[in-house]
């Protein structure tokens, strides 16, 4: 049976409260065995670290601050420093964050905000780089900002995944000049006349790893529903076809990647 990682997962989301145990168990009949849970802020920690514990083998956790928690929030850098504190001194039962994440650049819904998110990406990338973790990073609307942030830790170590990847081959490169990161495809892969497809298709098989975003984009053909992590199968069948490769191989050497990068777990 084929061994998946999902490498972004927010399966503690109250989207799931009805069928949480039942959603994890479907993940693993479909040979999904890992789970990457990354942060939001401190309104879902309890739920993310609750998750965790119950499920130490399959379930890992890691701790950022989101850049739209960050959007109109005066409270913000209490939110930040939190994130540092939890990084130095993770709670009881959880072990050790295996990533700094999700942090980023979001100017989708407002673009008033952006020293402010700027600010927590750096600061959480410099703890990145203490505590000698990867980070995930989320990018919407705001790839040219999130470039040239990267381009300045260029050399100093900085390693991740750029998660929901979508963008075209050109800014692929730019970023994987950058240092050792690795790129999150998910459902949108799946999507009818998708542009990802025809970038996925020249990108390195060594630099991907897979993801749902799940209870959010939902790949073919369940589109229109909840996402969950059982559907990753549909996303590694995806790009098995598009590589034209199996959809075993393509599970082996994704799972490999999210392992050498995270640190988490083993088949």
């Amino acid at each position: 049976m084929m061994f998946l990682t999902d490498t972004h997962s927010h399966l503690y989301e109250p989207e799931f409260d009805a069928d949480r145990e039942q959603a994890l168990a479907r993940a693993a009949e479909a040979g999904v065995g890992l789970l990457l849970l990354p942060a939001i802020d401190s309104q879902s920690h309890e739920r993310l670290f609750g998750l965790c514990r119950n499920h130490p083998d399959r379930c890992f956790p890691m701790m950022g601050l989101h850049p739209t928690s960050v959007n109109g929030n005066p409270r913000w850098r209490e939110e930040l420093a939190l994130v540092g504190q939890l990084l130095q001194t993770p709670p009881e039962g959880i072990g050790r964050f295996c990533a700094v994440g999700e942090i980023g650049l979001d100017f989708y819904w407002s673009g008033g905000f952006r020293s402010e998110q700027t600010e927590a990406f750096c600061r959480q990338c410099e703890w990145a780089l203490q505590f000698g973790l990867p980070i995930a990073v989320h990018t919407r609307s705001a790839y040219p900002e999130m470039i040239a942030l990267v381009e300045e830790f260029r050399g100093s170590g900085l390693r991740g995944v750029f998660h929901a990847f979508g963008e075209d081959l050109a800014t692929y490169e730019k970023l994987k000049s950058c240092g050792d990161f690795l790129f999150g495809i998910g459902g949108v892969v799946t999507f009818k006349n998708s542009k990802l497809a025809d970038t996925v298709r020249h990108m390195e098989l060594s630099d991907l790893v897979l993801e749902t975003d799940c209870p959010y984009l939902t790949p073919a053909p369940h589109r229109g529903e909840r996402n969950e992590s059982a559907y990753l199968v549909h996303i590694c069948a995806k790009v098995a076809q598009i590589k034209e490769l199996t959809p075993d191989e393509v599970a082996a050497a994704t799972s490999a990647n999210a392992r050498r990068m995270f640190g988490a777990g083993e088949p």
